[in-house]
Order: structure tokens, then C-alpha cells, then sequence
């Protein structure tokens, strides 16, 4: 387990041949390390926190939005039911958050980018703003923080795997603001 606190971007984090025990530990280790005990966790000099439940700071819930993709899934009564199942794509890649916050990739094709687009959830308009590496297929997504404009909420990243994802990453990008927020 230890192996992957070793791992540098751009290798893949060696997670297939683990129990789901093993791999959530050693995930952790890897979570914990860049992002939950790392004082030093900015982008473009705003400091990045993880997404609030309730008010709170939730690092297991940004673990899991780290970690695992949401699916829709019908229960009993035939209503669409939204729930996580861990996502090999995310997790293999979830040490290159901290390559790409702390620009430390020399790779051609890595665009920052903010937009306006409508969060479903929240019913409203929200600002987004995206690192997309196009050679990696690779997307890490943040949220401004409206009360000061210097920080972040980490709302999630995830490898561009599925046939609609660069498609749909990029039409975001033609809608692009002409400033990062």
C-alpha cells in the first residue's frame, strides 16, 4: 500500500490487484497527504478547501467525490436514485490533483478556464472554474468561494473516459469567460 505514496504524476496509481479494504486505505494515505493534512493546497494563489455539507468541512465526502462516480439506479418504487460506486479512472489518477494545482506539469495543452453554468442542484447559476489537461483527458473542478473571491471549493476531478466527455468539456470551454475566477 505504502508503493503509491511513492507514485509521481503522470504513472497511475496501482490500485487493481487490492481488496476494496486495502485500496480505500491506501487511497487515503495518497488523499490525506495532498489535500486533507496539506497546508500548502492552493491554485493560482487562492487556497482550496473541499466542499461543505451542512456548514461543515467534510473530507470523507470529498473523498468519496474524489474516489467515486455517481450513478443513477431505479429503486422499488421505480424513482431514479442517485448513488456512488467507486470509479478505478478517478482513483488510479487521484495524485495528479496536487501535479496540476501546484502547476507542476511542464505539458503543452493544459488549459484553465472559467464559466457561468447552471447547477442543478442548487437551481442557480454558479461560476466554475476547470483545469482541463487535454492530453490526459484529465478535468479537476472548482467552485470560487463568493464571500472573499480568494479561495476555492474543491468540488471534484475525474479522468474523461466515458464517449461524451471531452465532446461535452469542450463545448464548456467555448463558453468560456474571458477571466479566470
Amino acid at each position: 500500500m505504502p508503493f503509491n505514496l511513492l507514485k509521481r504524476y503522470p504513472d497511475l496509481l496501482e490500485i487493481g490487484h487490492m481488496s476494496p479494504f486495502e485500496r480505500t486505505q491506501s487511497l487515503r494515505g495518497v488523499y490525506q497527504r495532498d489535500i486533507e493534512n496539506n497546508d500548502r493546497f492552493y491554485f493560482l494563489g487562492k487556497r482550496i478547501y473541499p466542499i461543505k455539507s451542512e456548514g461543515q468541512v467534510d473530507m470523507d465526502r470529498q473523498f468519496i467525490h474524489l474516489t467515486c462516480e455517481e450513478i443513477n439506479e431505479e429503486d422499488e418504487n421505480g424513482h431514479v436514485v442517485p448513488r456512488r460506486v467507486f470509479d478505478k479512472y478517478r482513483s488510479e489518477r487521484l495524485h495528479w490533483i496536487k501535479t496540476h494545482t501546484d502547476e507542476a506539469t511542464n505539458e503543452n495543452g493544459i488549459v484553465i478556464f472559467s464559466l457561468v453554468e447552471r447547477d442543478r442542484r442548487k437551481r442557480m447559476d454558479v461560476v466554475r472554474t476547470y483545469i482541463y489537461n487535454k492530453k490526459q483527458k484529465y478535468v479537476i473542478v472548482f467552485e470560487p468561494q463568493k464571500r472573499n473571491g480568494a479561495s476555492y471549493y474543491l468540488l471534484t476531478a475525474y479522468y474523461l473516459n466515458k464517449e461524451y466527455g471531452v465532446k461535452q468539456i469542450e463545448n464548456k470551454l467555448k463558453k468560456r469567460l474571458n477571466v479566470v475566477l
